[in-house]
């Protein structure tokens, strides 16, 4: 047992560990679970039969999916999750094909998976691990590839409450129509604000009917003042997508609260020295 009171560095593995298997499949939040995580990052959508689907676009994406002949897609967003059965999204391959971004990938045949699925697969492998939920959408999507926030909140709370939890999870977006939803609909649910790379910390935080618990920003944004003064407000600081080691590097001299990256396997190693 370590005598420190040095808090916890909250690990996430973004889409499970993208870096290393196919992102928001079984095998990768599997994977990470096996590294060491501490919460699993992942993105959800919604289908047309209302089930909540694992996916980061609301589509087809023809970068990592096949259609369900094993044949390269060629309108990604013809195939709308939002239109299409869950069987039927279940049909199409996610995990096979080569992703050049991320050449230590190993690919295999899978999934998109309901939210259900990796919930249960994930608390039977660790009934502690944390989860970062990021309900995908903008006011562009509404009715279109997502439903509107009521629905789409509704939807998902749903599946939270059918299993114990709700008090290791915290949900997440970029809309901020989303989270003053989620606040209205689940007050006891913590809730991280997105902010972009080209969008202003504060401006978008004046946009919320309420202060969020946490506040995730692309790692660009942050220096070692902006940090401090958001802790000194009371809110945990998680930026996204941290995968260079020197930038690992500067977030844990940051003192961060936690870091969201696709090589959760290089940030643990990395955050025994810090």
């Amino acid at each position: 047992m370590s005598c420190s009171s040095k808090p916890k560095l909250d690990i996430q593995g973004h889409r499970g560990c993208r870096g290393l298997l196919p992102e928001n499949s079984l095998p990768a939040f599997k994977k990470a679970i096996d590294l060491g995580v501490t919460t699993l990052e992942l993105d959800v959508v919604i289908s047309k039969d209302q089930k909540v689907v694992v996916s980061h676009e609301a589509y087809m994406n023809r970068t990592i999916c096949y259609d369900t002949t094993g044949a390269e897609i060629v309108n990604d967003k013809a195939f709308n999750l939002y239109h299409m059965t869950y069987d039927e999204i279940k049909a199409f391959d996610c995990g096979s094909k080569k992703y050049p971004r991320f050449p230590e990938q190993k690919n295999r045949k899978t999934y998109k998976p309901l939210l259900s699925e990796v919930i249960e697969l994930s608390d039977s492998l660790n009934p502690e691990i944390r989860y970062n939920i990021e309900i995908k959408t903008g006011p562009a999507d509404y009715n279109v590839f997502t439903p509107e926030p009521q629905e789409f909140v509704r939807l998902v709370m749903e599946v939270i409450n059918s299993y114990p939890i709700a008090q290791r999870s915290n949900l997440q977006s970029f809309d901020v129509n989303v989270l003053n939803e989620i606040k209205k609909q689940a007050p006891e649910m913590e809730l991280a604000l997105l902010v972009d790379g080209s969008e202003n910390i504060n401006e978008k935080l004046k946009e919320l009917n309420f202060k969020p618990e946490i506040i995730s920003p692309a790692f660009e944004l942050l220096t070692p003042e902006n940090v401090k003064e958001y802790q000194k407000d009371g809110y945990k600081v998680i930026p996204w997508t941290v995968n260079r080691l020197k930038d690992m590097e500067a977030m844990l001299a940051m003192k961060v609260d936690g870091i969201i990256t696709d090589y959760p396997d290089v940030l643990i190693s990395l955050s025994t020295v810090y």
